[in-house]
Formats: structure tokens, sequence, C-alpha cells
């Protein structure tokens, strides 16, 4: 059994972040809609309320948030993505998703407790997914010394850490570390979890856009422990 999770971080002080949750607060309201957000919330299963704003209508409001703001540091990173999950409606985490994609150089190791408190909070596939390829992913890349860290998440209690370990390699291609994608498989390829399944099958049919013929010889080893779904998922574009 993993340990418990630890306590939730302070969000620090932040003029950046002052300036980008009051204008935040004021103008996403002014874009909400009510009936977008019931069916925005029905099609997540009610993790959280929406405010009903449409992606492409979010983003532009979004621009004119950050308009004139400048650069963040780690901290001013870390107030923003705190104090946004601290709000009820989804778009706010949607925004600090969006904004660590856009600044994770500006982080360091030492953001890994928030990003572990981003994923483990009103977890859901719309969030976690982002967090672990764009965010997770990049920082590992920066400093290898956290795949030890990843090694730990993959075998959390928690569904959305391990599947945040599970993915953090979405993106690397040829830099994936396959020893560990294909361990990390195993460790959890008799979890029930749908999500779990579902994202080992992702991370394999990933990499197989870089290496095919390593993903089918995987798959064909470890058929016998791996979920139809994972294997299905897995070998959907190679056969």
């Amino acid at each position: 059994m993993s340990p418990p999770a630890p306590p939730a971080p302070v969000a620090p002080e932040s003029a950046l972040a002052d300036t980008v949750l009051g204008r935040l607060t004021t103008l996403y309201p002014q874009a909400a809609d009510s009936g977008r957000a019931a069916g925005a919330a029905s099609y997540m299963k009610n993790v959280a309320p929406f405010l009903g704003i449409p992606t492409p209508q979010r983003r532009l409001i979004s621009r004119e948030v950050l308009a004139g703001t400048g650069r963040p540091d780690e901290s001013d990173c870390t107030a923003i993505a705190l104090r946004c999950w601290e709000l009820p409606e989804r778009e706010y985490q949607y925004f600090a998703t969006d904004y660590l994609r856009r600044h994770v150089a500006r982080c360091s190791s030492g953001f890994v407790p928030v990003l572990r408190h981003l994923v483990g909070t009103v977890p859901w596939w719309d969030t976690v997914d982002l967090l672990a390829a764009h965010v997770a992913g990049p920082l590992v890349s920066a400093d290898p010394g956290l795949g030890a860290v990843m090694d730990r998440w993959i075998e959390d209690d928690g569904i959305w850490v391990a599947r945040t370990a599970l993915l953090h390699q979405l993106r690397y291609k040829e830099r994936t570390d396959t020893e560990r994608l294909f361990r990390y498989c195993l460790l959890r390829a008799d979890h029930p979890d749908f999500f779990l399944r579902k994202a080992i099958g992702w991370a394999l049919r990933e990499y197989a856009k870089t290496d095919p013929e390593a993903v089918r010889g995987f798959v064909d080893g470890a058929r016998d422990r791996l979920s139809p779904l994972s294997v299905r998922e897995a070998l959907k574009n190679i056969g």
C-alpha cells in the first residue's frame, strides 16, 4: 500500500497570481452559460461544476487575462495553479493546466509536490492526462532523477497518480525509456480499473508510432497478463 498523500501545499504570495486571478475571476464568469455548464458537467460525470465556456472562447478570454503580464517564476506558477484548483468551476483548472503547459520550463523538480496535489485533487482525465504529458513529462526529462518519483507513483493506490506515471513519457518518442514503459505496464496490468487499463494501451500505442516492432513484441510476450482493452488499444494502429 502506498503512503498517504502529503498535506496540500500552500500557495505562496505572488503579485502576478493576484493580477491573474483577479482578471480571471472577473472575465470568466461574464462568459458563463448555464445551459452549456450543465451539459459539460454531465459529460464529465459531474466531477466538478462548470461555467459553460466553450474552449475557443475560453482561450480567447485567457489571452485577455494574461495580456501584459510578465513571465512567471516557479513561485508564480505554483500560486496560480493552487489558487485555480481552489475554485470550484472546472474552467479555472483548465486555465491553470494550460498555464503550466506553457511555462513548465520555468519549474524545477521542486514543483513535483504541487503537481502531485493537482493530479490527486478533483482528478479526472481532462486535467490529469495533460498534466502527465505536458508537465510531469517535461519535468522528468529535465531532471532524470525524477524517474524515481515516477517509480513510486506507478505503484500509488490513487489511480490518477499511477496513470500520470504511465503517461508521463507520452511525448518522448525516441527518448522513451522502454524498460520503464514496459515495466510500468506490467506492474499495473492486473488492475481492474478502466482508466489504468486504457492508459497502458494508450502509452503503448503512442510509443508504437516510434517503434512498432518493440511494442508488438512486448504485447505478444505479455498478452496473458495484459487486459484485452490494453492489448486492443496498444495494437490499434499496427495490428
